[in-house]
């Protein structure tokens, strides 16, 4: 197959699709790999590295989509990039496509074969492509919180971690998946007085077991929320349910009591957010914004900013799946693992993800009926 790596144009985002070395496997395999001139650059790989293992570089990213069979990407397309997926092409990346209509009908209209990192979902329920994006994700934004708690960044000037004789600052994580662990992970490790707030008590429990008298752990209600986001000086939103529009669980009325400078980080603005106030997606280069005295922060891609770390972690687990594809053919390779089923958001002009159908009011159709295939 001819796989294409166009650069990511996303503002500030620098993370690429793939590596040299997987760059060579593929290669190696049989396959061309296209890759758009310095698309690596941001994550320290240079052009050079990527012809040394057998890649052709491309000058332009319109040469990428039109010579290539599967389009590997880090980002959903943005709208410059609409025109330039042929018909018929398969797109394998992070799409999050609940909260993308437009995009959505483009690969409707086009019937791209749309395979989302995020949905990708194995047998026990685990998302391995999410997984290290996750742990990126929920480690940067206490680390961003840190930050936007400073004095030069409008924040109530507190140190998180506090030192003697002055407590530390009040962490409230919603959620404990991937990210809230992370981020827990990290708050702890810097000394914050860390609550967390699940509607899974087997995840609080889980997260109990680990981290004992360091944190407090709450179910999540509209209550419960409502006291805590008013005592806490960060409040991490950390909640998804795959393929579906994250839940707005953090009201305006809450926000607006909490105190002036406190910091909220939306990790899950990429599905929509789950903080009410929080109405638009910010970029890295111009991530934050104030509503109410307080400081939210929307980027949608938190791990952009780390872009060779992410890089690494992300391609080390795309890159199974990509093989999987190029080497055995799409539908082969579904019927061969279901978890590649899962990811497959549209076919042949059908949605085929039951929460992007529900969250868009779109027509949900199951792939197995489309490609005349029952998984066990």
């Amino acid at each position: 197959m001819i796989i294409g790596v166009p650069k990511e144009i996303k503002i500030k985002e620098d993370r690429v699709a793939m590596t040299p070395y997987h760059a060579h496997s593929l290669v190696s395999d049989g396959h061309k790999v296209i890759i758009e001139k310095s698309a690596g650059l941001g994550s320290g790989f240079t052009d050079e590295e990527y012809i040394k293992e057998g890649a052709v570089i491309a000058a332009s990213a319109e040469e990428v989509y039109r010579d290539s069979q599967i389009i590997v990407k880090v980002k959903e397309p943005l709208p410059s990039e609409y025109k330039l997926l042929k018909k018929n092409q398969i797109l394998f990346t992070f799409l999050h496509l609940a909260v993308e209509k437009e995009l959505t009908k483009v690969l409707i209209d086009k019937k791209i074969t749309s395979i989302a990192y995020e949905t990708i979902q194995t047998k026990d329920g685990k998302l391995p492509l999410l997984i290290p994006m996750s742990e990126v994700a929920g480690k940067m934004s206490v680390q961003i919180a840190a930050r936007l708690l400073e004095n030069i960044n409008k924040g109530k000037g507190i140190l998180l971690g506090g030192v003697a004789g002055v407590p530390p600052a009040k962490v409230l994580i919603v959620g404990a998946g991937n990210v809230g662990i992370n981020a827990v992970k990290i708050a702890v490790g810097m000394g914050a007085d860390v609550s967390v707030a699940d509607v899974d008590t087997e995840k609080l429990r889980y997260i109990d077991d680990i981290f004992g008298q360091k944190i407090k752990t709450y179910i999540s209600n509209t209550a419960t929320l409502k006291e805590l986001t008013q005592i806490s000086d960060v409040v991490i939103g950390a909640v998804l349910i795959p393929g579906y529009k994250a839940p707005c669980i953090i009201t305006e009325e809450m926000v607006k009591n909490m105190k002036k400078g406190s910091v909220i980080i939306d990790v899950s603005i990429d599905q929509g957010g789950i903080v009410e106030t929080v109405d638009r997606i910010q970029t890295l280069d111009n991530p934050a914004f104030e509503k109410y005295g307080v400081i939210h922060y929307s980027v949608a891609n938190i791990p952009g900013s780390v872009a060779r770390t992410s890089t690494i972690a992300l391609t080390n687990e795309t890159m199974k799946y990509l093989s999987k594809i190029a080497n055995d053919g799409l539908i082969d390779a579904v019927k061969k693992d279901e978890s590649l089923a899962k990811g497959i958001n549209t076919f042949n002009g059908f949605v085929t993800n039951k929460g992007v159908a529900k969250s868009l009011n779109i027509e949900y159709t199951q792939l197995p009926s489309i490609i005349g295939f029952s998984f066990d």
